[in-house]
């Protein structure tokens, strides 16, 4: 069986200082009961793109809204299921914050956090999720002023 889910790492702060970038991170409880930190992500819905399924699920799972400037990268990974063997592939983006206040709402989720960029590597639970995070900081460092609506023209860098 095939499944397939977008979403994201949602940040804030682009256009300023580097030191102050945050990005929403969910947190769910495992079987063990630990608490593992993760990116926003679900299944993409009948008619949807993988970029809309990105920012409605960020939405749903952290309460804010946000925009999709770029592609991250997938990750494809195996699971079982109820006897069932599924081979998972999840579309990720980085997107910008555009409003909204946290939320941890969603019955999937149990908290939800605005964690610095810096810190991502340390709190992110999974390998390939931290490896996204390294592409993400590139990415950031080359973004284009003109992608951020509220930079303050050609002055406005990320570095």
């Amino acid at each position: 069986m095939r499944e397939t889910s977008a979403g994201g790492l949602v940040v804030d702060g682009l256009g300023g200082p580097t030191d102050q970038l945050c990005a929403a991170l969910i947190g769910r409880t495992d079987r063990r009961g630990r608490l593992l930190w993760s990116l926003p992500k679900g299944h993409i819905e009948k008619g949807e793109t993988a970029e809309e399924t990105a920012m409605r699920e960020v939405h749903e799972e952290t309460g804010v809204r946000s925009t999709v400037l770029t592609e991250l990268g997938s990750i494809d990974y195996w699971f079982v299921t109820e006897g069932r063997r599924v081979h998972k592939t999840v579309h990720h983006y980085l997107l910008r914050y555009l409003g909204g206040e946290l939320s941890d709402a969603d019955v999937e989720v149990t908290e939800v956090a605005w964690v610095p960029l810096r810190e991502l590597r340390t709190r992110l639970a999974y390998a390939d999720e931290r490896k996204l995070a390294a592409i993400a900081d590139r990415l950031i460092a080359d973004l284009d002023p003109a992608w951020l609506p509220d930079a303050d023209g050609p002055g406005a860098h990320l570095a």
